[in-house]
């Protein structure tokens, strides 16, 4: 057992989006503690229609100047998470309170960093809900739910999440978790145009991104790599939602025209044996996009390979382009441009979707235009952003796959990049940085990082086939095609997260903060010496930007993974952090001993609002009393692994995050496990419906596994 689910619980790799845990019944919105005193200004529709029909390009860069809003989902277009503003300093910290609270009505992830312009906040929630809130209040302004279809939950690796939105010329723009992207009016939240961004229905396409508008375009990416889809980021009108230009990010068919030359260059780089075009070849670009208006170029960061597993997709190697590379886009026709790519050949689910910052940096004495880059693979990349050629690259946590980056560009692999056996790869697929947003700050010259690692081995598998359910393979019953087996890591490899502040010029770490965890959230840094971050266990903490040292810190219950925002409201500057655990570590694994429902937190100077009620974690006792054959664990292990783990981790061992772990459990749920698996009562919160797919004899075999897991590790009474 342990060789396949690993002895620690580390085998639940990213996480499907699929909801077990009990739904809190819809609330009538709220804010919670106390209300700010009556504003002068009254927020209407009329001023924000006003304020919001104001936001266009050139207003994005204007803001820049003073940060007085933060209209876009990284502040700015270089996507730097910097403020300007200065009332909330290393000094003044110390004041900080809490404004208010607001209750997003969710149970699942929230990664979205709220945007603010003249007062009025637009943030997500989980399964792509908007809320449009009051500042000066706290208060529901209106809130738009795209009511996507629950089944969609099983076709997600990593939670029914959201980034976030866009504004754009009264209109805030969202994509839906279904693959919708829909454009709202600012000021009531209606409807205004609705796309359909998927190609391929019968593939599991999604989108938890956050669009982005360039010269009157929206342009979207998508996910869903690890099931099997082809990627591609698509530009839309903003007026009338009507397609521009759409860029493949791996090719199609050979046998087929190419789309443009790009796609024929990047066809050579592939071994046409593996048929990589009836899996797709993954490369979607799912979260990253930064905008340069004087170069009139757009940045994409593309993902990892589908399936993972080079040898099942590309047989006879080759870089694969242009998988987990940052790809450089005409921002008006979409065209080709450049591209470098930070990990050719992914086998490890090294995508390169991670957030990008653009910087002007004095390097070897000279001002370079350049992108700054952390991605899974665990190196700091400098790359020229006008021509795409590295500067440099340095690993930022420990790695054991290369040992750097030559002067052609390209990783100098070890032998574990790519082995035949098992294999323990550092960083592992959870990244040494995922999607949580980092921010620089051209005063300290740093980059403050979201790292981490958690530890997972990767086994080749020799059996797998296109859409094949297979005993003991992680998440194939739910559609996952990765051509992995997933393993226990080695002793050696420890989970870890950190903060950490890194210099981009001389390639150098200048200070870090360990946390008690991995999975910890986005940082916003200021003119005033501070770094903001949330953390897994609990907390919202600032960091003096220059040394590191911790300067104040509030409680927010549940984990943290979102990014935090800052602006002015009626000459008061505020902080703001949108929180909810989950994503594909947190629907299994946890580090808080609180509860709580998806919140907006609100601080300022003088704030004494009191923090909502947070609620203890309380699990079941390990679970007792199922019977069960022991002859049927080994069958049930494979059919757990295969079905269960990815949502729920290894029985008992882990403690479950937004989802629960089916080892604490009241006993009737596992002994009725009929009633959740066939059509059961959470399928309306996104637990898939596997009628048809298991039979009550697999689920005698499932029963077997998960009571007998928790035998297993009952301690016993002494002799």
């Amino acid at each position: 057992m342990n060789k396949l689910i690993g002895s620690h619980g580390r085998s639940a790799v990213a996480a499907v989006a699929f909801a077990l845990a009990a739904l809190v019944g819809a609330s009538t919105a709220r804010a919670q503690g106390a209300a700010p005193a009556p504003a002068a200004v009254k927020t209407t529709p009329e001023r924000i229609r006003a304020a919001t029909q104001a936001i266009d390009g050139a207003a994005i860069q204007a803001n820049a100047a003073t940060s007085k809003d933060w209209p876009t989902i990284s502040a700015d277009y270089a996507e730097t998470r910097y403020s300007k503003l200065a009332e909330i300093n290393a000094t003044t910290v110390k004041d900080l309170g809490l404004v208010w609270t607001y209750n997003l009505e969710s149970t699942r992830g929230v990664e979205a960093t709220p945007l603010v312009v003249d007062g009025v906040m637009y943030v997500t929630a989980s399964w792509s809900v908007v809320h449009a809130v009051d500042v000066r209040t706290g208060k529901r302004l209106w809130m738009f739910d795209p009511k996507v279809p629950r089944s969609f939950g099983e076709k997600a690796c990593c939670d029914v999440v959201n980034r976030g939105v866009a504004l754009y010329k009264g209109r805030v723009y969202v994509g839906a978790f279904d693959g919708r992207l829909i454009a709202l009016d600012a000021a009531t939240g209606a409807k205004v145009w609705e796309k359909d961004t998927i190609i391929d229905h019968a593939r599991a396409y999604t989108i938890t991104g956050a669009p982005r508008v360039v010269n009157g375009k929206v342009i979207i990416g998508n996910g869903g790599a690890e099931f099997g889809v082809r990627g591609y980021v698509t530009a839309y009108d903003a007026d009338t939602g009507a397609q521009k230009w759409r860029w493949f990010t791996v090719p199609g068919d050979p046998s087929k025209p190419f789309e443009d030359e790009s796609m024929k260059r990047a066809a050579g780089t592939w071994d046409p044996s593996g048929r990589y075009w009836e899996v797709g070849g993954g490369g979607t670009a799912w979260d990253t996009i930064a905008f340069d208006p004087d170069l009139k170029l757009v940045y994409i960061g593309t993902g990892n390979g589908s399936p993972w597993s080079q040898k099942r997709r590309s047989p006879a190697g080759g870089d694969n382009l242009y998988l987990a590379s940052i790809v450089a886009l005409n921002a008006e026709t979409g065209a080709y441009v450049w591209h470098y790519q930070e990990t050719p050949g992914d086998n490890s689910d090294y995508t390169s979707t991670q957030p990008m910052i653009l910087a002007d940096l004095k390097i070897g004495g000279k001002p370079r235009k350049v992108i700054l880059h952390a991605p899974k693979n665990g190196f700091f990349f400098v790359i020229d952003r006008t021509d795409g050629k590295l500067i440099s690259a340095k690993n930022f946590v420990d790695v054991n796959w290369a040992t750097g980056y030559g002067k052609d560009g390209r990783p100098i692999e070890t032998a574990k990049a790519r082995p035949d056996g098992p294999f323990d790869t550092i960083p592992g697929p959870y990244g040494a940085h995922n999607w949580h947003p980092m921010s620089f700050n051209p005063t300290t010259g740093l980059v403050y990082l979201p790292a981490q690692n958690v530890p997972l081995g990767l086994i080749d598998d020799k059996d797998w086939k296109k859409g094949a359910v297979l005993p003991g393979r992680t998440g194939t019953g739910t559609g996952w095609n990765t051509g992995m087996i997933l393993s226990t890591p080695s002793p050696t490899n420890k989970p870890f997260g950190r903060l950490l502040a890194w210099d981009p010029v001389a390639q150098k770490e200048a200070w870090r903060v360990e946390h008690v965890s991995p999975w910890n959230g986005g940082t916003l840094t200021t003119a005033g010496n501070l770094v903001f971050q949330g953390t897994a266990d609990g907390r919202f903490v600032a960091y003096q930007a220059k040394t590191g040292k911790k300067v104040w810190e509030a409680p927010t219950g549940t984990g943290v993974i979102a990014a935090p925002s800052t602006y002015v409201v009626d000459g008061k500057q505020y902080v703001s952090i949108a929180v909810g655990w989950g994503g594909a570590y947190g629907v299994s694994q946890r580090a808080s001993e609180k509860l709580g429902l998806g919140t907006v937190f609100t601080f300022a100077l003088g704030g004494k609002a009191p923090p909502p009620q947070f609620v203890a974690l309380k699990l079941e006792g390990l679970l007792a009393g199922v019977k069960y054959d022991p002859a049927l664990v080994p069958a049930g292990l494979g059919l757990y692994v295969s079905h269960c783990v990815i949502c729920h981790g290894v029985p008992g061992v882990d403690r479950g995050g937004n989802i629960p772990n089916l080892g604490y459990v009241k006993t009737e749920i596992i002994t009725e496990l009929d009633k959740y698996v066939f059509n059961g009562v959470f399928v309306n919160s996104g637990m898939p419906d596997f009628t048809g797919r298991l039979t009550p004899a697999d689920l005698d075999k499932l029963r077997a596994f998960i009571q007998g897991t928790a035998d297993s590790i009952r301690p016993q009474p002494r002799k």
